[in-house]
């Protein structure tokens, strides 16, 4: 009896510290917070991994700057000689390219973008000059169109293991009119590729909500231990309800609830 239960007590212990050397930094799209990761980072605390869901400024300064001072900060929390994996929403995304571009991480595992504006948006090329844009979305947010001097087109290829979260599905019906092809209503799923990536996937949610989507979740758990998305071709539906207002205005006007927890 004794020895049945240490080895459950054993089982039990290596089960929960399979990944314990394994570190996942959590960074949020514009004008969001870390508020908005939570739902990954539990999911993936309960699998065993560390998570650090770091919360930067996202308006406060340009890309390479919020890279460099905040993506330093956020690698300083997970333990040493961890492996170092990312899962980004939109900017997020582009502040870890822009950090790998200028740095190299020795322990770097996987990276798993969700939205990421990788070809920049079409929705900053139209709205750039709109009065308010630019106090609204911060530095950053100028740096995101799809010309040859935008921040996204200057990073070149993916140097490190990668997958990519596109969405299909819109809550913002003015903005996606911006947009060509499918799209989450910010980002089209074209713009979302990006040259060396090793998996991409188009799951039918939405910009502002996807990082709270089960199949979503389920997927980067996924990538992050085999290195590409399930072959299961079953897409869930997003389960999060919309007003008529997040209908026919979008959420990108919405006023946020929460100072930098704007839905973008």
């Amino acid at each position: 009896m004794k020895r049945i239960l240490l080895f459950f007590i054993c089982s039990l212990a290596f089960s929960q510290t399979t990944y314990s050397k394994e570190c996942v930094i959590l960074l949020h799209g514009l004008a969001k917070t870390n508020h908005s990761m939570e739902n990954i980072s539990s999911s993936l605390v309960d699998e065993g991994y560390i998570t650090v869901n770091y919360d930067y400024p996202s308006r406060a300064n340009s890309i390479e700057t919020l890279a460099q001072t905040h993506i330093k900060k956020a690698l300083k929390q997970c333990p040493k000689e961890a492996t170092i994996h990312f899962v980004t929403h939109s900017l997020g995304g582009i502040l870890v390219r822009q950090y790998l571009h200028a740095n190299a991480i020795p322990d770097l595992g996987k990276v798993v973008m969700l939205g990421p504006p990788n070809q920049g948006s079409e929705v900053v090329d139209n709205l750039r000059e709109l009065p308010g844009y630019a106090r609204f979305g911060g530095p950053a947010s100028l740096e995101l169109g799809t010309g040859p001097d935008s921040v996204p087109a200057k990073l070149g290829p993916a140097n490190f293991d990668l997958g990519i979260i596109a969405g299909s599905r819109s809550i913002n019906l003015i903005l996606s009119t911006l947009l060509p092809n499918q799209d989450d209503g910010k980002v089209s799923v074209d713009n979302t590729k990006l040259s060396g990536m090793n998996d991409h996937i188009t799951l039918p949610v939405t910009h502002p909500f996807m990082m709270k989507n089960d199949r979503v979740i389920s997927e980067i758990k996924h990538f992050l231990k085999n290195g590409s998305f399930s072959n299961n071709t079953n897409q869930t539906k997003p389960t999060n309800t919309k007003t008529y207002a997040d209908l026919f205005f979008g959420a990108f006007f919405q006023k946020p609830k929460a100072p930098n927890d704007a839905y973008l």
